[in-house]
């Protein structure tokens, strides 16, 4: 009786759904491989721009939970008095070519002859995070944001986004299909991309034009392993994980 109360046959209670920002989809399917469930318990993962699930989830599909790459669309779907929980930071980074180095990304991706790619801002919190990077420029370069917001090519992360080179993650296309020079992005997903595109480099934006991403997760149902998974987040097994995955964890020990 213990055993099916802690964990729920399929029979008794829908699988768990778990809608998850794109960049997050290495670490959360790993992570949903982890966690301790019953078999069959648990649906696949749903991934997308974090704008647009939160925009599904009010349209009425039906999630457990949301983890977000910020903390603003978990808040517009948590209820009155309802915690929405930072689990992880990431940071910004710009993919281009090899003379691409920090010190030189604002010259040039303010250079005419260089396309600058971003994901899609409104739809997708990388766009979102590509916009604030412009108006922080702005101090820096006097002008700077109206040229880059102008020049940028939303080329992934909307609703409708087409694949630009299908077999391939989004971004990997922006490069393969050779539709831009520079792509502003988060850095735990430079690694996969470099792989798969040769001779590209990842750069950290600069401090004086960085912002850190914080992500959020809530529980938007009262599934019986909804709020396990997400104590699972916050283990030291799911923060690791995230490590792997090129975020920084909020939940680990100092050694």
């Amino acid at each position: 009786m213990l055993l099916l109360m802690l964990f729920p046959s399929a029979g008794m209670a829908d699988s768990l759904r778990v809608y998850a920002a794109g960049s997050l989809s290495g670490a959360f399917t790993e992570m949903l491989k982890d966690f301790p469930a019953p078999p069959d318990s648990v649906a696949a993962p749903v991934f997308g721009p974090s704008g647009v699930l939160r925009e599904r989830i009010e349209h009425g599909e039906a999630a457990d939970i949301l983890a977000s790459a910020d903390m603003a669309q978990p808040r517009k779907l948590a209820r009155a008095g309802q915690p929405v929980i930072m689990f992880t930071r990431n940071r910004l980074c710009a993919l281009g070519r090899p003379r691409l180095t920090s010190d030189n990304l604002l010259d040039r991706m303010l250079d005419p002859a260089v396309r600058l790619a971003t994901s899609t801002p409104g739809a997708d919190l990388g766009g979102d995070y590509a916009w604030a990077i412009f108006a922080r420029a702005e101090a820096v370069h006097p002008g700077a944001k109206a040229v880059l917001e102008a020049k940028a090519l939303k080329l992934v992360g909307g609703p409708n986004t087409p694949s630009l080179v299908p077999g391939h993650g989004a971004v990997q296309g922006v490069f393969l299909a050779n539709r831009a020079d520079i792509m502003l992005g988060y850095c735990s997903g430079s690694g996969p991309v470099m792989k798969e595109v040769p001779g590209l480099v990842s750069v950290t934006v600069p401090a004086a034009l960085s912002v850190g991403p914080a992500y959020g997760m809530v529980v938007l149902s009262d599934h019986p392993l909804a709020e396990r998974f997400a104590l699972f987040v916050m283990s030291e097994r799911g923060q690791a994980i995230l490590a792997r995955f090129g975020f920084d964890p909020v939940g680990l020990a100092s050694p």
